[in-house]
């Protein structure tokens, strides 16, 4: 790789992170793979200069996850950090999106708030802690988890979770998950269900209609089953959640202005609470669609599979959110759990019965946005409390 200068301050770290294109092109955009190698071997290649243990992390037809660790100590409780490398995409930025420009106290950048903001700071905490000249405490075992495809499939922590763990000879204790909190602790997030939903018709010449079946036309009643028979009827909440919702936000059909559509599709977002089963989602649509398709125009309508992506309960991770708020406190910041509707890896860990909270720099208001910043204050605050839970992790369990 290129010679790029080692960072001599986690404010260092962080722009050179953001220089990084890794914005995620999965799906949506060209449909490639793996934009986060060159991240990978940066980070990889940084670390081992700092004398941390590096490895790769290999997934089938895709890029590595980066496990970056302390020196072992066998038998020491483990805590694992979590941080994803890939970004949203930069087309409407007002600013150089991976220029990762300091101004008026804040870094800017595609990435510097979600979230290389969070990975930057565990692992200038994680420098910091395995340099300590005198380590206090019980010993503990630290490792970050650099993944990939967050922002699309959550493929980088599902690949972690269900296959790579289990070829590694440890198990993490816990899980801190970075995202922008503004370094408050959440217990509990929302899920997802997104998937599409088609029409079919008979396409003709659109001087002749009648001889055809519009797609589009079709899909105006499914359109209308969903916004005034589905939506409606979700009422579930949770207290830290909030409400259970669900909206369409993308629509596509025809093929030219002359000919009657054959095919109409639209892209369901369902933002699920605690409590809520992603696996009921699609069979509870499946009713409303039912009817349209039982009715006289007999109207043509499937569902794909859908990503399902689950909500993260709060009760796993009871005591060691409680050990985190009793840091967080000793460092004049509220030790509240708190819940947000939008979803992240933490909802994956449970799985294999590891607690799971979120926490890190910057605001999710800043998140996605034209002219994506986190300021440095936040970012030292980071990579202080991240710090100071490495240096306690042998004391929470």
């Amino acid at each position: 790789m290129p010679e790029i200068p080692i960072p001599n301050s986690c404010e260092d770290l962080l722009t050179q992170m953001v220089s990084f294109d890794t914005v995620n092109h999965r799906g949506d955009v060209s449909g490639s793979d793996g934009t986060e190698a060159a991240l990978l071997a940066y980070l990889e290649h940084v670390a081992n200069q700092w004398g941390l243990a590096t490895q790769r992390l290999p997934i089938d037809d895709y890029d590595s996850n980066l496990l970056v660790s302390s020196t072992w100590v066998p038998g020491a409780p483990t805590i694992l950090f979590d941080s994803h490398m890939d970004t949203v995409s930069v087309d409407g930025m007002t600013i150089e999106p991976f220029a990762g420009r300091i101004h008026q106290e804040r870094i800017f950048g595609r990435g510097a708030c979600d979230t290389k903001g969070s990975g930057a700071a565990m692992l200038w905490a994680l420098k910091r802690f395995c340099q300590q000249s005198k380590p206090t405490g019980p010993p503990a075992n630290i490792a970050i988890l650099f993944n990939v495809d967050e922002e699309i499939s959550m493929k980088g922590v599902v690949a972690f979770v269900r296959q790579q763990m289990a070829k590694l000879d440890w198990q993490p204790n816990a899980v801190i998950v970075g995202e922008p909190t503004e370094m408050q602790m959440v217990t509990a997030t929302g899920g997802i269900a997104r998937w599409s939903i088609h029409t079919h018709g008979v396409a003709v010449h659109s001087s002749q209609p009648a001889k055809g079946r519009s797609a589009i036309s079709a899909m105006m009643r499914v359109i209308e089953a969903v916004e005034n028979d589905y939506i409606p009827s979700l009422d579930t909440e949770h207290p830290l959640v909030g409400k259970a919702q669900c909206s369409i936000n993308l629509i596509s059909g025809g093929t030219q202005i002359n000919v009657i559509p054959d095919t109409c599709e639209i892209r369901v977002d369902r933002r699920l609470v605690p409590g809520e089963d992603p696996l009921q989602v699609l069979p509870a649509v499946e009713a409303h669609l039912d009817r349209l398709r039982a009715g006289p125009e007999h109207l043509e309508i499937e569902q794909d599979t859908p990503f399902l992506d689950t909500p993260l309960e709060p009760s796993l991770s009871q005591q060691f959110s409680n050990q985190v708020g009793e840091l967080l406190q000793q460092n004049d910041l509220s030790p509240q759990a708190i819940g947000v509707s939008y979803g992240t890896n933490a909802s994956k860990y449970p799985e294999a019965g590891i607690p799971a909270i979120v926490l890190g720099p910057g605001s999710i208001e800043q998140a996605h946005t034209v002219d994506e910043w986190i300021t440095l204050e936040q970012l030292e605050l980071g990579q202080k409390i991240y710090f100071d839970l490495m240096s306690k992790a042998g004391e929470f369990f």
